[in-house]
């Protein structure tokens, strides 16, 4: 029987596409080291390859597999820039933070790719990203948009697109117009998963799967974190968990939360077909935001239904459809071969979070949907500051990131309550 995440419900199209999907080793035994990773996903990957790269002895722990999380079944799209808009970080940090923040994502976009052909992970890259209005006040914030990144922030890829662009783009009348960046793109993200393991595994990482993290203590210089079959002994530590941390760590429990998103997949649509004949990747401007692209072999793969809280609905398939046709009427009866969802750790501005959190242990994590490239970044950030660098990764522990009101008890109830009247808003 096919493997089958124990955390995310569904089985996705990347683990049916990505090739060997090596098996790594549960730790069997007490180990010291340099530096102990938790989280087997992008951040905690590209962190262990760029430590052991650079001679650093690392341990990484994993609960579950590796890409079970966030990183090997997210949409998949790399963007441009952080979350929110630059003209937004201008408003809240001025020009030179907002550019400095925004260069940072830039290089964050050119590292991933350099990565991945310098390691010779084919992650099925392809070119260019729409981003859409689903209501026509919103077009000219669009058009703005794509005047402010060329004028302010010397980023000349994107160029506004009015209704009629927008639907020869799409295939589809139900946007009002919208931007196109020629210089994103979008990837399989369990390729970069798995090429990514080989990498730091190659390098001299110590890798474990089903290795979950039970405890996590700093003390005198020391930071031991304990497991079922083992207690790891090191100088310093990275949390890497994101939406799936639990319990592990409160204070990055308390500022991230974990969001439910689901995707599907359709059969190819065939050469013929008039749906995003560029084969660009889309989001849109919902708050509950929508997001498709077309795969390298012509299928539609489509996000758009987040549950906020812990349940997952009982037929992914239906919802996903339902939305499908909302902008693809033809393809109502189209076949739908795989159904699967996961969690996204989001914070309260949807900006990332990165803190230490305890002495010597830093956390990484809330990247709202925006951490394909990200994530992977702050992994090689973070090694940058096990050398001695920390200059980069200030940039983004010196955001203001503030706790999820409520308290442990009444946090998840008075989100789902906030965001479910986002997503009402988004229909009127």
């Amino acid at each position: 029987m096919p493997y089958q995440s124990p955390i995310s419900p569904g089985r996705s199209w990347y683990e049916d596409t990505a090739g060997p999907r090596p098996e790594y080793p549960a730790l069997d035994g007490d180990k010291t080291c340099d530096v102990i990773i938790i989280g087997g996903g992008f951040t905690g990957l590209s962190a262990a390859a760029h430590l052991a790269k650079a001679g650093t002895n690392v341990v990484l722990i994993e609960a579950y597999r590796f890409g079970d999380g966030a990183s090997g079944r997210n949409g998949g799209q790399l963007g441009t820039g952080q979350r929110a808009w630059v003209e937004d970080l201008e408003a809240e940090y001025g020009l030179s933070r907002a550019k400095a923040l925004f260069d940072l994502a830039e290089q964050a976009k050119a590292d991933l790719l350099e990565f991945a052909a310098a390691n010779q992970i084919d992650i099925d890259y392809m070119p260019g990203q729409l981003s859409v209005a689903h209501k026509p006040r919103y077009v000219d914030d669009y058009k703005a948009h794509a005047e402010i990144m060329a004028s302010r922030f010397s980023y000349p890829h994107i160029s506004f697109m009015d209704a009629k662009e927008t639907a020869e783009r799409l295939g589809s009348t139900a946007y009002f117009g919208g931007t196109r960046d020629t210089g994103t793109g979008h990837i399989h993200p369990m390729k970069l998963v798995i090429g990514t393991a080989r990498v730091a595994a190659q390098a001299g990482a110590r890798l474990f799967e089903e290795t979950p993290s039970t405890g996590i203590i700093s003390s005198g210089g020391k930071v031991k974190v304990s497991t079922p079959r083992g207690t790891l002994t090191a100088q310093k530590c990275l949390i890497a968990v994101n939406a799936y941390g639990g319990t592990l760590e409160p204070v990055s429990a308390a500022h991230i939360m974990p969001i439910g998103s689901f995707i599907g997949a359709t059969v190819p649509l065939g050469a013929d077909s008039t749906v995003l004949p560029g084969g660009e990747a889309v989001d849109d401007s919902r708050f509950v935001v929508r997001y498709f692209r077309r795969s390298k072999d012509g299928r539609l793969l489509f996000g758009g239904r987040e549950v906020y809280g812990v349940n997952d609905p009982k037929d992914i398939h239906i919802h996903i459809r339902r939305q499908i046709v909302e902008l693809y009427p033809a393809l109502r009866d189209v076949e739908i071969t795989h159904g699967w969802g996961g969690y996204v750790g989001i914070t309260v501005p949807r900006k990332p979070f990165v803190r230490e959190v305890m002495p010597n242990v830093i956390s990484a994590g809330g990247y709202s949907g925006h951490g394909v490239m990200l994530s992977n970044f702050f992994g090689k950030l973070y090694a940058e500051t096990v050398a001695g660098n920390r200059d980069r990764l200030k940039l983004i522990e010196d955001l203001k990131i503030p706790s999820f009101p409520g308290g442990r008890r009444f946090r998840a109830p008075l989100l789902f309550l906030a965001l479910n009247w986002f997503a009402l808003r988004d229909r009127i």
